[in-house]
């Protein structure tokens, strides 16, 4: 009797063992921004040394490792320099780089193991931007323009700066057109080129600080669409002389010429000749200019470019090395962003890519200067390949020889290529050493999938088709035990404008790990890339032009209808979530389809396009002034009276982008109306909640989904 029931007891232990053992864990909300929640990575920021065929890597706790293709290694330690300070090194040459530390730059010799202070800062210096060749530095302090040199000089070239009316040396134009900084060096740092912005005529916008004992207001300078927008100059320093000279970018004083964009600085490879693409206001017309960097004079308008809705310049020219009389312009003039060669007259020579796919971006050439790599869609407008075109045959190649997002680096020659890739439905992350001919010399890692041991959901992409056929792309993340017999709530989470495209041939098909978690809660969660989204080419993008929240809303309805045909969704239970253009297109799709979403959650959106600022605003919605039937269409207060159901609105309070205004006009109109509206402050963030507090986020739209879907 004793024997028969240890034999029993034993039996239940090993089922209750192994039921516990077997079961998957649960995705953890308060886990989301752990990188036990990521691929776990054993490869990070790999690039070749000099001209060499070696390369070089920072393993998973940032050591720096140099190795080659036969399997030798050697890992760097530099003195008194912590391993994840290496990250971003620069080569110059085949046995040396350059990094940054607490300002200042130095260079590492790998053999001899030195380390040289090449250049010093200041403790207060930002916005630094640094010429690897020369060791020359520019930066800001006190709001003015300082140049280190790396003879030891330091010298300040501008006086009159502030922090909100003069600014130098910091991205203009709000960001746009492609401009993510304010200094420009020359190839051979002997130049360079700073941006000049006057705010001063511009009206002061408050934002309001509330942590102060009485609070106070942060005034910043915010041109709303159809007002009068910022000045900007160019200024170049040159090193070897001193001279500090404005560029002759206005052709009188008029207004019209005053607030012109100057876009994407490049200088000539000897530095003497300054290039810029000036567009017009109205956005719809460009000319590429030279400029003499000495005199500041103008050179010459090599060409003009112009478009019925707009041109969207966001990408340098960038010049052909060897001859250095050609470069690449890069335009979606056919309707597709390509490559086009021009002499340095301004001659277009040849077209050098075409067909319906886009160039991405521009990456270098080999060390003949016949080849261009660039990474493309033309396989697949989700994934993103690297290819080469030859400049003279114009074949292209593709590099990479998996499907899926790419992110590559290759030696001077074009020989070998570092790839580091994901698909979304197989390798959270790999890592592989290739050959010109794509065949991998060295695996250096297959990231381990950080859901494997839980309850993960699945991913799909199909296509849809819109009324005239053009295809758009979806995504349906589904619970790991989706059961089509049931019936399930569905969240569609949404962007839908310009700039971004969210489905992807990349780990979890671009989906973010709030939305595996949602799904992981039994919701199913849908999106779609209507047309304004990126990546699709022109007409698909500017389908929104001087109507937003209109064609891009039909879009996203025909997958909601095609949701609602499927019989494992709960048509009564269905949600619908974005932020910013996404939370503009969240409210726009409740409000203009009365009835259909149970619940809304929407973040920094925009309401009335007459409160946005100038460049974005004024390029794809024109001015109230010049599009009042577009704005009044646009604008999600005209349809406050449709509200029905749950709405959330979350907004900064320090939001520079989508400005407050927006969300409390929507919410005062609301209260006029008798229409109730749920309303959440993030008192100390900007048009993001990032940090810790993103966590607070996520349960605070997962709780209003919880409560009321």
């Amino acid at each position: 009797m004793k024997k028969k029931f240890l034999v029993a007891l034993t039996f239940l232990l090993l089922v209750s063992y192994s039921s516990v053992y077997c079961q998957k864990k649960e995705i953890d909300i308060k886990k989301l921004q752990d990188r036990e929640y990521y691929p776990k990575r054993q490869v990070y920021d790999m690039k070749f040394v000099g001209n060499s065929n070696k390369y070089s890597y920072l393993d998973k706790d940032f050591n720096l490792i140099i190795s080659d293709s036969k399997g030798n290694t050697k890992q760097v330690n530099i003195e008194g320099l912590q391993s994840n300070e290496l990250y971003g090194i620069q080569y110059v040459s085949d046995n040396e780089f350059v990094f940054f530390k607490d300002n200042n730059l130095y260079k590492y010799n790998i053999d001899k193991n030195v380390k040289t202070l090449l250049t010093k800062t200041d403790d207060k210096a930002s916005f630094i931007e640094t010429n690897y060749k020369s060791g020359n530095i520019a930066f800001i302090k006190d709001n003015n323009v300082f140049i280190s040199s790396s003879n030891g000089n330091q010298k300040q070239i501008t006086t009159d700066g502030d922090s909100l009316n003069i600014i130098y040396g910091q991205a203009v134009h709000r960001n746009e057109f492609g401009i993510n900084k304010g200094f420009f060096f020359s190839d051979n740092g002997n130049y360079l080129a700073y941006y000049r912005m006057d705010q001063s005529m511009v009206g002061d916008y408050p934002l309001v600080n509330t942590q102060t004992r009485e609070a106070s207001v942060k005034m910043i300078k915010y041109p709303m669409a159809g007002m009068k927008s910022h000045e900007v100059l160019v200024y170049v320093y040159d090193f070897q002389t001193g001279k500090n000279i404005m560029l002759q970018t206005r052709k009188d004083t008029t207004l019209s010429e005053r607030e012109m964009y100057l876009t994407n600085i490049t200088f000539s490879p000897d530095g003497k000749t300054v290039y810029i693409q000036k567009l017009n206001r109205l956005q719809n017309h460009l000319w590429l200019e030279s400029y003499d960097s000495q005199t500041g004079k103008l050179i010459k308008v090599l060409f003009e470019e112009t478009s019925s809705k707009y041109v969207e310049p966001e990408t340098p020219i960038v010049f052909v090395p060897k001859t250095n009389n050609d470069f690449l312009f890069m335009s979606e003039r056919d309707g597709w962003n390509h490559i086009y060669l021009y002499n340095k007259e301004g001659k277009m020579k040849k077209q050098i890519t075409k067909g319906d796919w886009m160039v991405n971006e521009i990456l270098g050439f080999n060390d003949k200067g016949n080849l261009v790599y660039f990474y493309g869609t033309k396989d697949s407008p989700l994934d993103r390949n690297l290819y080469s075109v030859d400049l003279n045959s114009l074949k292209i190649t593709r590099l990479t020889p998996n499907n899926g997002y790419h992110t590559t680096a290759f030696n001077s020659k074009g020989t070998l290529f570092a790839d580091s890739y994901s698909d979304y439905n197989t390798t959270p992350r790999r890592s592989v050493i290739l050959n010109n001919t794509n065949k991998v010399v060295k695996e250096l890692e297959n990231a381990e999938n950080p859901f494997k041991d839980m309850n993960a959901p699945t991913i799909t992409i199909d296509t849809l088709h819109a009324e005239d056929g053009t295809v758009l792309y979806t995504r349906m993340i589904k619970p790991k035990d989706f059961n089509p017999n049931k019936k399930y709530p569905v969240i569609t989470y949404v962007y839908g404008g310009p700039h971004e495209q969210l489905i992807v041939n990349e780990w979890t098909a671009g989906a973010g790990n709030f939305l595996l978690f949602l799904a992981s809660k039994g919701y199913i969660v849908w999106t779609m890339d209507s047309r304004g989204s990126a990546n699709r080419g022109y007409d698909f993008e500017s389908a929104i032009w001087h109507n937003c929240g209109t064609r891009e809303v039909k879009d996203q309805m025909i997958g909601i209808n095609h949701l609602k045909a499927l019989p494992y969704i709960d048509t009564t239970r269905m949600g619908v979530d974005g932020w910013s253009y996404g939370g503009f297109m969240t409210i726009s799709m409740k409000l203009k389809n009365p009835g259909v979403f149970k619940v809304a959650t929407a973040g920094g959106p925009v309401i009335d396009w007459k409160w946005y600022e100038i460049m974005y605003g004024e390029r794809y919605m024109g001015t109230p002034q010049n599009n009042k039937e577009g704005f009044k269409n646009a604008s999600l207060i005209n349809y406050i009276d449709n509200l029905q159901g749950k709405l959330l609105i979350m907004q900064g309070y320090q939001d520079n982008t989508v400005v407050p205004q927006h969300s409390l006009e929507f919410i005062r109109n609301c209260v006029k109306k008798n229409k109730p509206v749920d309303y959440f402050m993030y008192t100390e963030h900007e048009h993001n909640v990032r940090g810790k507090d993103r966590i607070h986020l996520y349960e605070k739209i997962y709780q209003y989904y919880q409560d009321n879907l």
